[in-house]
């Protein structure tokens, strides 16, 4: 009993703390995209949500929990793609993507940890646009797996925000298009 409550007490303290992402601060008074604009590890991710006209969404009430690849990430993708998506006529496909990476609701990483735990080692969500994703544990990390079997590792978590969570992954999930 005292070391769960010790474990709720740590946790209420560092869910308000700032932490540093791409070399800036990210400050949980922010929301997602005040903050995601001053990462410069998150300048793909930044430039696609303002193509796909999602910054509006992102700055609303949420919450999000937000599954945000770096730019590194998006390196990984073939040759082009990005360039692709970032068209004007696949801003739907585009809009298809982002919205693969957010999940509706506030989901810190103990609870998504705590997720996987009850589901016997696999955790499934629908994401914003309505397709899964799936949670697993290597070890102490926390991997996502994408509908294409792709997967991300979470490189940091529980960045919080105003209107949601960030966890920083190192891989675009893909959904089905």
């Amino acid at each position: 009993m005292l070391v769960a409550l010790v474990m709720v007490a740590t946790t209420q303290v560092f869910a308000q703390e700032t932490k540093m992402v791409g070399g800036a601060a990210m400050y949980p008074t922010k929301n997602i995209v005040e903050n995601a604009v001053n990462s410069k590890d998150h300048t793909t991710l930044v430039a696609a949500v303002k193509a796909a006209g999602l910054v509006e969404t992102l700055q609303g009430e949420g919450p999000f929990t937000v599954l945000a690849p770096t730019n590194a990430a998006f390196e990984k993708l073939p040759e082009g793609t990005v360039a692709n998506l970032l068209k004007p006529e696949n801003k739907k496909a585009l809009q298809g993507v982002l919205t693969y990476h957010v999940i509706a609701g506030k989901n810190s990483a103990a609870a998504i940890i705590q997720d996987i735990k009850d589901g016997g080692g696999t955790a499934e969500w629908t994401t914003v646009n309505g397709q899964k994703l799936w949670g697993m544990l290597d070890g102490d990390m926390v991997q996502i797996k994408d509908q294409a079997g792709n997967v991300a590792t979470v490189a940091i978590a529980d960045v919080n925000q105003s209107n949601g969570v960030i966890h920083v992954i190192d891989t675009v999930l893909l959904p089905e298009m």
